[in-house]
């Protein structure tokens, strides 16, 4: 599954649709947060370490454990305590108002709101979500795994073996930010040799994307490469206002799709 974006109960409703039991291991490839109303959720089921739950990094999980890096670097310039809820809110409002002041800065410090409704409508201090960017830090960016015989490497959003000598269409300084942010570069330039690479990041509802699919799992084979592509983003975060937006999981056994 990916790509849960606050929809908290889509995914406990999944859950019970694939019967999700003891035997069975369950892979996330990221984005558990923003744009929906339960990231406070999301992110407290999270810090429960579900039984047999491998949790991957989205880029917006990256963005928020970097936005509390910048407030706890405020903390340790200042005599504040990262368990008051009155010293959490003062250093998220300073970090606010510098980021107004930057212009574009805006878009790197809680772009989406989320950490200021933890605080605000939860009562989240510093001090716990401290714990969660460290949760966030310690996911993998891929997990590769053998499934039938076949290689399959699931990852938020595209996977590539070597950044050398590829000329992609957007600069990716590192791997883990091509495995983040890829869109198209995924499918032109990443891939598995004679394997399944399963991402999320871009919602196959978009029309102006390659992976679009009128919000069902995007599926592509590249023959060089004998390559599959998944794309199980299925605009989960905009179904209030696409009617063909819904959450997926892939079953990797048999290939099955499964939506809510």
């Amino acid at each position: 599954m990916s790509d849960i974006h606050g929809f908290y109960d889509d995914m406990i409703k999944m859950h019970e649709q694939i019967a999700f039991a003891d035997e069975d291991t369950l892979i996330f490839a990221g984005d558990y947060i923003d744009r929906g109303s339960q990231s406070f959720e999301m992110l407290k089921w999270i810090e429960s370490n579900p039984k047999n739950v491998i949790f991957l990094r989205g880029n917006h999980d990256e963005e928020f454990a970097y936005s509390i890096d910048l407030m706890y670097g405020i903390l340790s310039q200042n005599e504040c305590s990262e368990s008051s809820l009155d010293d959490t809110k003062l250093i998220y409002e300073l970090l606010r108002q510098l980021s107004l002041k930057q212009g574009n800065g805006v878009n790197f410090f809680d772009h989406y709101g989320t950490i200021r409704e933890l605080i605000e409508k939860q009562g989240v201090t510093l001090e716990v979500l401290k714990r969660w960017a460290d949760r966030i830090r310690n996911m993998a960016f891929f997990y590769r795994l053998e499934v039938s015989g076949k290689q399959i490497v699931v990852v938020h959003a595209g996977y590539i073996e070597s950044l050398a000598g590829v000329d992609t269409d957007d600069t990716f300084d590192t791997l883990e930010d091509f495995y983040l942010y890829a869109r198209d570069d995924a499918y032109i330039y990443g891939g598995l040799e004679h394997g399944i690479v399963v991402a999320g990041h871009t919602p196959t509802t978009l029309e102006e994307e390659l992976p679009y699919n009128d919000g069902n799992v995007y599926k592509s084979y590249d023959e060089e490469m004998d390559c599959t592509f998944y794309d199980i983003d299925c605009g989960c975060a905009s179904r209030n206002r696409r009617s063909n937006a819904k959450l997926a999981c892939l079953r990797l056994d048999d290939e099955k799709i499964f939506y809510v």
